[in-house]
Parts: C-alpha cells; structure tokens; sequence
C-alpha cells in the first residue's frame, strides 16, 4: 500500500493505485472510544487504568493546515491523539516518537474520510521530520518537547467509475449512494460496502466475503475508482442450536426461546431476534447468538448460544414526590429464575400520599388519609411460544384520593404477546371486589373484566425519548354481578418526538390522550373506573383527580358531608401535553411545557371547560434515565389546586 504519509514526495504521476486502501481504512480510522487489537497488542484502549509514567516526557504540539481550511482542522483536530492528549506527560523520547507515529496514521485516515486521498502529513519534533528519525532517537526533555504537525491536505476526490459484483454478477450501487462524481469519503466507501455485505447477508447467505478490492487514486482528474469482487455463498439453513453457559437456566428452555427453528433459512434478523429475546428473560448478565463458521455434515448451519447468568434474587426501594400528591415510598424482593425456566416473582410493598392534602386542604399527617398497596406478579415466559409470556397477579390495596375511599381485592391472569420489535398485545381476565364510599355513600361491587391493550412503541429509548411515536388502545369490557351492570371503558394514548439537531440538543414532544365508558350511566361505573384529569401524568399544576365533574358543594341530607364539593368523575376524558426539551449541555436540559384536559359527564366532552396548566422543568441526564423536576402553575385554580406543583421523578414527563 502507498499511503501518501508524510514523505515530502509531490505526486506528479497520473494516477496513484491504492492496493487494499478500504481495507486500511478499517483499522486506521480514528476511532479514540475503541480499541483494536493486534498480533495479541490493544491500541487505542481508552478504559485501560491510568498507570504511573516512567520518565515523564512533556511537549507543546502545534498544528498546520496548508492551504486553510477551518472544518478540515477540526476534525484533524478531534483525530490528534498528540492534541487531545497534549496536557498528558508520555514516556520517554520513544514514547513521544511512537505516540507521533501513530498519529501520522491517524490523521492520514482523516484525510481520507474527506476524500484527500493524495494529501501530505508531515510531524515535526525539535525541527527533524519523524519519517527521518531513528526508533531510539532522543530529545532534549528538560522542558517542553516542540511537536510540530504539518498537513497538506491536496485535493478532494470524487468517485470514478464504481464496479461492485457477485460471482461476476454486477450490482447497481445507486441504492448505495455510490455514483460517478458522487462523495469519495472512506466511511462513505466502508459504509456502502458493509450495507452491500448485509444485504446479501439477508438473503440467506453468511459466508459473504468480498475476494478482491482495488481502489485507484487518478491525481490528474482527481478521481476514485473503486471495484471490489465478492463471493456471496450460497443461502443456508439453520440447524440445532448449542447452549453454553447456562447453570440454574434449563439449556433447552433456552434454545426454546431464541426462536431459531431447524430448516429455515439463514438470516442475521432472526439472530438477533433470538438474542433480544434471550436479554429480555432478564436472567442474564451478557447473551451472544452466533452461526458456526461453516456447516455440518448435513448441510444445515449450527447455531451457537453463550449466556451468562445474572444474580437471581434482587430486592428494592424507591420514592416519589409531588407538592400535590404528596410522597410515596415502596420497597420490592423478586426472583428472577423461580423455578429453572426465568419465572419472574416480584413481591411489592407501596405507602404513598404521605402529607398530601386532604379533601378539606388540611396537609397534617392522617395516617388514616395514607394510601396502602401490596402486590404479588408472577410471569412465565414462553407460554404460547417464545413471543408471548403469561403474567398473573393478587393485589390488596387502600388509597383515599381525593373523589372516593377505596378498598380492593383483585386477581388478574393473561398473556403479553410480542407481534414485532414494535407491537405487542396483552389479553387478561381480571376478577375484582372493591369497596367505595364517596358522596353518595359505600357501594361494594363484585367486577369480572377483559382488559386487553396494543402498544406501538416506536421510540428510540423508553426513558429518553427523542425520535418516533408512542401509541397505546386500552378496552376493557366489564361486568358487575351485584348491580347486573355491564359497561365498556376504552382509551387511546399517543405520543411523538422529533429531534431538530444532531446532538438532540433541541427535541419537541407531544402527547393526546382520549378515552370513554360505553353502556352505563355514569353513576353507575365504580368511581376508580370513571375518567378525572390532573396530576403528575396528566394535567400538571392541578390536584390529582380535580380536573372533573363535581358532586355539589354543599352537602344535600342523607349525604357523607366529607365529600362534599369532590370530583363525582366522568364519562370521557381529553388530555394533551406540549414541551420544548432543550439541551443547555450535554447532561442537562431545560424544558418548558403545557398542558391541557377535561372529564366530562358526556361521552362527547365539552371543550369549553379545558383546563391548561404550565410550567418549565429541568432534566438531569444519567444513564438509567433523566432525572425530573418540573414545577407547574394552574392557569384556572378549582377548590382543592394549590397555586402551583412540584414534581420530581426518573424519565422524562412521558
């Protein structure tokens, strides 16, 4: 390979052959995340423990683009280990000249993904040219060594002529955004080969290799051909799958669960299907899938599964706070791998609304006023398949929000099903004695339901958000055997994200959320079952449940006087929520936000009686999600909406 490095030498050739060049630029790209390794040797290793420099050396690096040019610098710049590390001390004169050979490559390879193919890279240490020292050359390392990196950038190239084939067979490499006089970057080049590679890959072929690459530099027309010849191999079919690794965790159950059915054809879709849903059992610390790298005997391809298991026994606690909801505290335990097949037993324990206000705005401790939750949830994966998993769960709980007291048991057993990376379907049936005292007085009902949900979840990260679209249809059908009444509760959520900047440092969120009850009167329908707005993952700035229709203020006789001007619920609901998440660094963002919604005693709302609240929040980015602080105000304060909220939490507002 003729790398066009550093030697002074001019080219007045007519063209320049560059033997293997893309695959050069694989391994001399700058890439300062990662490490390569080599002949058994890690380059690049920025996780490496800082160790003690022997013979500390210092220098003063300086760098010259000729002719200038500000966004070449820039990125020549970011590809310098000699710049970025220049406040760094390197070992010795030839940890100083191995340091400024490295980076020769390294920013030849710049040069190379902005299509400088003939450019000069020249770097300087007391005045002498690198490419003219000896390997144990020495320095004067008294003070500061002056390294001096001078960069010749040439011309920029365009593609020639392009010739991609298969078994001599050409492929067009329009739909690679390869065209003649089009972008010559490397990456450019790398990135259209590897797409190339993957699509025959999907064929069903995965011994693709390419055999010959031949990339030509002509300097007088300042064009890049590029040919390369590949073999595709032929379409395989998968055979048995092997598991290694596995101790408490059933093998078998595993190559149940990856999916990979013997005599279907090789595709790198299903393998990575099969380790998505290995990772989602939650029993393993790390999962590979990989094809074996030829066939057997009989002609099909194995399948190799290597898992590590995680602990199995995890436990818990967490919290919440809101000015308006008051705090909330829950402590959990769980086994992650019940019974050898990752059967998941979560036990949980909530208190919440600890100091929130009650219904006559007295914030005094109440233990009486304190909402109890206990819970037990059982899930077992791979029920109807390796795409669904069973879940059944017992719930007692006590809560005294601000439109009933509550008491329920309930038990509910169905299946979640996975359609597709993006869509899943869950159908349960769900039996439920619950007592309720509000207005009107204690009413006990005796509940038998179908909830079923869709979810399209389109987002690029469930915490964070900042691309795609969110949607959720919830029906759940119901029947109450004390009062014969039959009625049908169904909602639709929905909400997008759209990035405006590369660095998402600018990001737009929407959320709409519509429901309704069909098949009873209002008073009919358990007053948790009917619709109210307000709160934290509603309409913020107002009081949970205050957005809504409203039992009379003053109490009429043979009513409980102490709900006397609370929410009686609704039959519909409309929400909607607006924000501006913007980024003012890297961790943090300030986001100002709106809000709007209504209940209403018709199945049809009224929108004359939408209320907006609004407000800014700041996020605090981490790795398990933001970390949220949002104060909101109430733009049309009702009887129990203070004159603004705080709320904190994790994960962005929705």
């Amino acid at each position: 390979m003729r790398a066009c490095e550093s030697h002074s030498t001019s080219f007045h050739r007519a063209s320049l052959v560059i033997a293997g060049l893309i695959a050069a630029f694989a391994w001399i790209a700058p890439q300062p995340a990662r490490a390569f390794e080599l002949f058994g040797m890690k380059f690049f290793d920025s996780d490496q423990e800082d160790e003690a420099v022997l013979e500390p050396v210092n220098y003063k690096v300086t760098l010259d683009v000729d002719p200038a040019d500000k966004d070449l610098r820039k990125k020549l710049e970011a590809a310098s280990l000699l710049v970025a590390d220049e406040e760094k001390p390197v070992s010795g004169s030839l940890g100083l000249l191995s340091k400024a050979r490295n980076d020769r490559k390294r920013l030849v390879a710049a040069l190379y993904e902005s299509a400088h193919y003939d450019g000069l890279v020249n770097i300087f240490i007391e005045g002498r040219d690198i490419a003219d020292l000896a390997p144990d050359a020495t320095f004067d390392t008294s003070g500061s060594v002056p390294v001096q990196i001078i960069v010749q950038p040439g011309q920029t190239y365009t593609l020639g002529s392009i010739d991609i084939s298969a078994n001599g067979v050409p492929i067009d490499p329009a739909p690679y955004e390869l065209s003649s006089g089009g972008n010559a970057n490397s990456d450019h080049l790398l990135d259209a080969e590897a797409h190339v590679l993957q699509d025959l890959r999907n064929e069903g072929r995965p011994f693709v290799a390419v055999t010959s690459r031949d990339v030509t530099a002509d300097a007088a027309t300042g064009r890049l051909d590029y040919r390369i010849a590949i073999s595709p191999g032929d379409p395989e079919p998968f055979g048995l799958t092997w598991v290694e690794g596995a101790k408490a965790v059933d093998p078998g159950f595993i190559a149940y669960m990856a999916g990979i059915k013997p005599g279907s054809t090789f595709s790198p879709e299903m393998l990575d299907a099969a380790r998505q849903r290995l990772v989602k059992l939650g029993v393993f610390s790390s999962v590979s899938v990989t094809p074996a790298s030829a066939t057997a005997d009989d002609g099909t391809l194995p399948v190799q599964i290597e898992v590590a298991e995680r602990k199995f026994h995890y436990f818990g606690v967490g919290g919440t706070y809101s000015s308006t909801e008051g705090a909330g505290f829950k402590a959990y335990w769980g086994d992650r791998n019940l019974f050898g097949r990752a059967e998941n037993l979560r036990l949980e324990a909530n208190v919440s609304r600890i100091g929130a206000s009650d219904r006559n705005d007295d914030t005094n401790f109440d233990p009486g006023e304190i909402d109890y939750d206990v819970s037990a949830v059982f899930k077992k994966p791979g029920v109807l398949g390796p795409d669904s998993v069973y879940v059944g769960s017992v719930e007692a709980l006590i809560e005294h929000p601000l439109a009933y007291d509550r008491e329920s048991l309930a038990a509910t057993s169905g299946v979640q099903y996975e359609l597709s990376k993006t869509q899943t379907v869950e159908v349960s049936l769900r039996g439920e004695y619950e007592k309720l005292t509000d207005y009107l007085g204690t009413d006990e009902f005796y509940l038998l339901s179908l909830p079923t949900t869709y979810t399209f979840d389109g987002r690029d990260d469930k915490l964070n958000p900042t691309e795609g679209v969110f949607a959720k249809v919830y029906v759940e059908p119901t029947y109450d055997f004390n009062s014969s009444v039959a009625f049908v509760k169904a909602r639709g959520d929905i909400s997008g994200y759209v990035s405006f900047t590369d660095s998402d440092r600018f990001i737009l969120a929407g959320r709409l959320a519509y429901g309704a009850i069909f098949g009873a009167d209002r008073l009919d329908v358990p007053n948790d079952r009917r619709f109210y707005a307000g709160g934290g993952g509603s309409v913020r700035g107002y009081a949970f449940q205050s957005i809504s229709p409203y039992f009379p203020a003053e109490a009429e006789p043979g009513r409980d006087s102490e709900f006397e001007d609370t929410p009686s619920g609704g039959l519909s609901l409309f929400e909607a929520s607006a924000e501006a998440r913007i980024g003012v660094t890297e961790k943090i963002q300030i986001v100002p936000f709106v809000d709007a919604g209504l209940a209403s005693d018709d199945i049809v709302p009224d929108f004359s009686d939408l209320k907006l609240g609004v407000g800014v929040g700041a996020r605090y980015l981490t790795s398990f999600g933001p970390v949220r602080v949002d104060v909101a105000f109430p733009l049309d304060r009702g009887p129990h909406d203070d004159s603004f909220g705080i709320y904190a939490g994790i994960g962005q507002a929705f």
